[in-house]
């Protein structure tokens, strides 16, 4: 059966339904359970909750589509794929920092064309499908159409690295550095809000290493309907390469070239 852009991009926004009513009823709770995976990451109750809720919705209205979820994993290969991550930014969750979301994103023939980020806990929502623009709400307000933003020279721009310490053990921190010095201002907010960031036009550069397709595909789907570039820190379009880099397109390149002059001289 097939089924349209604006169909998948329904189900992908139930589906986020039905993860935050999971997730932001445990959110900040005193009894939250939480455990080490074999990586040393934590996992929460929440985390695996949000992500059944998710299959299971999948599995009733979309049967024969294929899911790689973080917490469980990957199904059958399908044409048709549901990436997941329940929670990103578990460690917020479990820390009671509202700054972390569900990422839902649905990959045709190996293309990402939705994405959806709910984000309950600051009451906000992003979603796109290709060609159908990158929008958002927050509360029960009307969705509004975003984009990324104009600002076309480093000294203008506004960046966001997820943390000294990936970059650090990427044996990359002395190009960040440097790039820093060569902007106007520059955060470490984290996690998926910093490419929602982005795609509103609040930022002009989100880099990280160290992550997985269920930690961008989402994001990637809305940068790039938003107007922005999205692709590995190497520049190449794959999001299976461990590393991460969006950007309004405009100074794309040029971020590129500064990461990459700086490794030449190292």
């Amino acid at each position: 059966m097939t089924h349209s852009l604006e169909d998948d991009l329904a189900l992908a926004l139930r589906l986020a339904d039905a993860a935050d009513a999971e997730s932001l009823p445990r959110f900040d709770s005193a009894g939250l359970e939480v455990s080490l995976k074999a990586d040393r990451s934590h996992v929460t109750e929440a985390d695996l909750a949000a992500e059944r809720a998710i299959r299971e919705l999948i599995s009733s209205e979309r049967p024969h589509d294929a899911v790689f979820g973080e917490e469980y994993g990957a199904s059958e290969e399908a044409s048709r794929r549901w990436v997941i991550d329940p929670i990103d930014g578990t460690a917020n969750y479990l820390r009671g920092i509202p700054a972390w979301g569900t990422m839902i994103a649905l990959e045709v023939d190996g293309a990402v064309v939705v994405g959806v980020v709910s984000m309950p806990a600051m009451g906000r929502r992003w979603w796109a499908a290709d060609g159908l623009g990158a929008w958002t709400n927050s509360l029960d307000s009307a969705p509004r159409r975003i984009g990324v933003s104009p600002v076309d020279t480093l000294e203008q721009a506004s960046i966001s690295f997820q943390s000294l310490g990936q970059w650090r053990d990427a044996g990359r921190l002395d190009a960040l550095l440097d790039l820093q010095e060569q902007v106007w201002r520059d955060r470490a907010y984290g996690d998926v809000w910093s490419y929602m960031l982005l795609a509103e036009g609040r930022l002009e550069f989100v880099g990280e290493f160290d992550v997985k397709e269920y930690d961008v595909a989402a994001a990637a789907a809305i940068v790039r309907e938003a107007g922005g570039r999205f692709t590995s820190l190497e520049g190449g379009e794959s999001l299976t390469t461990g590393s991460a880099m969006a950007s309004n397109g405009v100074l794309h390149e040029e971020f590129l070239r500064a990461l990459r002059s700086r490794a030449s001289r190292a």
